[in-house]
């Protein structure tokens, strides 16, 4: 079976407003905002569809011994359920697929990204009443219990596997060449999380240049948070003209000169020549 299809551009539509609305939420719910990203990817994804996704998450974390103690027992008391009993965990192949970036996915096939598992444990465990978040440590995302006075990371790839300090340092060593920062430590936040769920998403299609449709709503998508870099405006133009649509492409990418004209005249000249180009296409 292929990776999932999007749904049809009026039901695109409705998850992209309630996605914007999310994300600019005072409290953006982190469940909720993956759950949207899923049904942009997947049009077999519906209302039911999701409510069915947040009801698994409950359940899961009904199932979890009542507050087991500090963040080690809590860490400990995640891996027994979720990577022992439930069997979430990740393997090498999982890089292979874009389910494996969908939460919806990633609850029935109980295999994802080390991000997206990470998710099931934030979540499962937030609602168990852990003191959770997700660290985003370079090249490997990993959940942490507990605060900057007793922290402890797990790793949901590995099933959970409480990791020590030696464990993390070699994990950023092996990602940067670097040593490990105390910065790296820190809580990421769920708009930070979605935009890394995002990037994997649109690395994937890169991967796959018949996806540029998984591309292309990867990038609008990223468009829609509340923060995002400039330079995503002109990998959607490059994106609309690859896909034919000449007109809105070369439009992007003239919006896009202007906005980056002040700071870099040159650069700006030549994505105005891209956009010239683009409408040449048409003729």
């Amino acid at each position: 079976m292929g990776p999932p299809h999007p749904p049809g551009p009026e039901q695109s539509a409705v998850w992209r407003r309630r996605f914007a609305d999310e994300a600019r939420a005072e409290r953006p719910d982190l469940a909720t905002l993956c759950l949207l990203i899923g049904a942009e990817a997947d049009g077999s994804l519906d209302e039911a569809g999701m409510d069915a996704a947040q009801i698994e998450l409950d359940r899961l974390a009904g199932e979890l011994p009542f507050r087991p103690g500090g963040p080690r027992a809590w860490a400990t008391a995640l891996a027994e359920h979720l990577g022992g009993h439930q069997g979430f965990r990740g393997t090498p192949g999982d890089y292979q697929r874009l389910e494996s970036s969908l939460l919806h996915a990633v609850l029935r096939r109980r295999r994802g990204l080390p991000i997206l598992l990470s998710v099931v444990w934030m979540e499962v465990a937030r609602r168990a009443g852990a003191p959770v978040y997700g660290v985003a440590l370079p090249g490997h995302f990993v959940v942490g219990f507990g605060d900057a006075e007793e922290q402890v990371l797990a790793d949901p790839f590995d099933g959970g596997r409480v990791l020590s300090g030696g464990d993390v340092e070699l994990m950023v060593a092996g990602a940067t060449g670097a040593a490990l920062h105390p910065s790296m430590l820190a809580p990421a936040d769920p708009l930070e999380v979605v935009v890394r769920i995002l990037n994997n998403v649109r690395a994937w299609a890169a991967a796959r240049p018949e996806r540029s449709d998984v591309a292309l709503w990867g990038v609008e998508l990223s468009l829609l948070l509340p923060s995002h870099p400039a330079r995503l405006r002109y990998e959607r133009a490059q994106l609309l003209v690859r896909r034919g649509d000449f007109l809105r492409g070369a439009a992007e990418l003239e919006a896009y000169a202007e906005v980056i004209g002040a700071v870099d005249a040159a650069a700006a000249e030549k994505v105005r020549g891209q956009a010239h180009e683009a409408r040449a296409m048409l003729n």
